[in-house]
């Protein structure tokens, strides 16, 4: 089983103002040199952290790791004005153009799957292919399946989450979060953001052990990214048209892909990487048995390595 490559300071950060509200940290890694390839991060809001970039070879890769508008140590945290999917793509534009980039590689999974696909789709002639993991088409059907579906399969962490709720607001939990995520008042906003925080998170992994769940938990920034996002993006069915994503596949057809989704993924089920695939023929789909929802499955990050590994020649 392949594990991540030792740790990795970058060589060069900085905050680029993408707006006259915006600013999004970035960084790179590894060889200046190198094939470059971006880390998209999940939420969306989820944000970064050190461990991004170790996915890569970094004698090999010029690694480029960021953090979308109001996520991680972008600023300001959690501000979802101006923030949709096409501005996040504009941004990374602006990031690349910065850098000096032609074309990368597009390395996200969860909601950073959903991002790469995006602005392929808008931009293929600047991408030299995809590696992505759990797969997010952010159709209806995925969003009520993660306010209501996932209830099927871990009914103790949903019931949880649910109670959090008021029993007369509870017919539409996306709505109820998403009142008090974005209330004005820090001590309804803050609890509420770490409730839906550890509701996802507790679903991730395939295994994972009560006292990693709170460790996780801790992080405020991440709870106050990703909640506020995923409301706020899911609300609007992430500002593209319905099923846009799989229309608009036969544009970035001729790009090498590697689809990588692990058999219980139960925050983003297998059926949007089949549909995917079902679209895509051409890619070259990895299911992990012994996989779920996270990066750090053994499975699903010995698959994440290999497919870093074989992109080594994509050009």
């Amino acid at each position: 089983m392949r594990s991540l490559f030792p740790s990795i300071e970058p060589y060069d950060s900085g905050m680029l103002q993408v707006d006259e509200i915006h600013k999004i940290y970035w960084e790179q890694c590894g060889n200046p040199q190198g094939v470059p390839v971006v880390f998209l991060h999940g939420g969306p809001g989820y944000g970064s952290s050190p461990t991004s970039r170790r996915f890569f070879d970094p004698s090999h890769y010029r690694i480029i790791v960021f953090d979308q508008r109001g996520a991680g140590r972008s600023l300001p945290l959690g501000e979802m004005k101006n923030n949709t999917t096409l501005l996040l793509i504009e941004d990374m534009e602006k990031l690349r153009t910065l850098l000096g980039i032609e074309k990368w590689i597009l390395f996200g999974g969860s909601w950073g799957s959903t991002l790469a696909l995006a602005y392929a789709e808008h931009h293929p002639n600047k991408c030299l292919g995809l590696i992505l993991r759990g797969i997010f088409l952010c159709r209806p059907q995925e969003i009520n399946w993660f306010f209501n579906g996932m209830r099927n399969i871990f009914p103790e962490i949903w019931e949880r989450f649910s109670s959090y709720i008021p029993q007369s607001e509870r017919a539409n939990l996306l709505k109820a979060y998403n009142k008090r995520v974005f209330d004005p008042n820090h001590e309804i906003y803050l609890p509420a953001c770490k409730e839906y925080f550890r509701y996802e998170l507790s679903q991730s992994m395939l295994n994972p052990t009560p006292e990693q769940i709170e460790e996780i938990c801790k992080d405020e920034v991440a709870a106050i990214g990703l909640a506020r996002a995923e409301v706020h993006y899911f609300s609007h069915n992430i500002f593209l048209e319905e099923n846009q994503l799989l229309r608009d596949i036969h544009k970035i057809r001729h790009l090498p892909c590697i689809i990588i989704h692990g058999r219980y993924d139960i925050v983003c089920p297998i059926i949007s990487a089949f549909d995917l695939v079902h679209e895509w023929p051409e890619a070259d789909f990895n299911i992990v048995q012994l996989g779920g929802h996270s990066a750090f499955d053994p499975g699903i990050l010995d698959a994440l390595i290999k497919s870093t590994e074989k992109a080594r020649n994509w050009k």
